[in-house]
């Protein structure tokens, strides 16, 4: 099977969190166990890359039924853009509450561990203008994103654990106006997609569930090359 990948996350520690589509069929693969950041840097393994393997489902509960165990992972090269493109357009939903099936109150940001959906990745499609890099408001050493949904629903303050859009940003953010200059350029864009993920099941301050995160944050038609790379 060959996935194109949509999603590299980033850890605290050298492990990455890789996953990707099928482009036959649509089906959404996290490759376990987690691959190192220098074997991703080493198979060149960024987003829009081709992968195959033999790839097994693995047994586990609500909500990560993307996870597979897998063998025999190649490289195939990186697909085009308007593939990438395609293929996160063919996944795409309008809203977090569509694209996961459940109710999620406004405000909230994770989904208790008693009512977990069946997946844990769905691509939403917003307005670029709906898309803010922010400063984290306990912690201005820190970035977190604000998604407005077409509808006008907002999700503030979301960790952000896309691995390249992270890095780069983080690299420049001591630099005088570079929020602005990075939010105006994703504003000029025709369209974003945001992967939005679901983390494992994790307690902070009594509240126990699936947290929401940002996996990947892609523009079209433009991207900057230094988001897509390793720092």
């Amino acid at each position: 099977m060959k996935i194109i990948v949509t999603d590299l996350t980033r850890f605290n520690n050298q492990d990455v969190c890789i996953a990707g589509i099928c482009p036959d069929t649509g089906a959404c693969i996290r490759p376990l166990p987690y691959l190192s950041k220098a074997r991703c840097l080493e198979l060149n393994i960024l987003p829009g890359a081709i992968l195959a393997g033999q790839f097994t489902p693995r047994r586990c509960s609500p909500p990560h039924g993307e996870d597979h165990s897998y063998k025999n992972l190649v490289f195939c090269g990186p697909c085009s853009s308007a593939a990438f493109r395609n293929i996160l357009a063919e996944s795409a939903t309008e809203s977090v509450e569509d694209g996961f099936s459940v109710r999620i109150p406004q405000g909230q940001k994770y989904i208790p561990t008693e009512t977990p959906p069946n997946i844990s990745i769905i691509t939403l499609r917003i307005d670029p203008q709906g898309l803010q890099i922010v400063k984290d408001c306990y912690n201005d050493t820190k970035l977190r994103v604000h998604i407005m949904e077409n509808s006008g629903r907002e999700l503030r303050y979301i960790s952000i654990t896309d691995l390249g859009f992270y890095e780069c940003a983080m690299s420049h953010v001591a630099e005088r106006g570079a929020l602005d200059r990075l939010n105006d350029f994703l504003h000029s864009q025709e369209e974003v997609f945001v992967r939005v993920g679901l983390s494992r099941e994790h307690e902070s301050q009594g509240r126990k569930g699936f947290w929401i995160q940002a996996n990947g944050i892609y523009t079209f038609p433009d991207c900057p090359k230094d988001i897509r790379s390793y720092h």
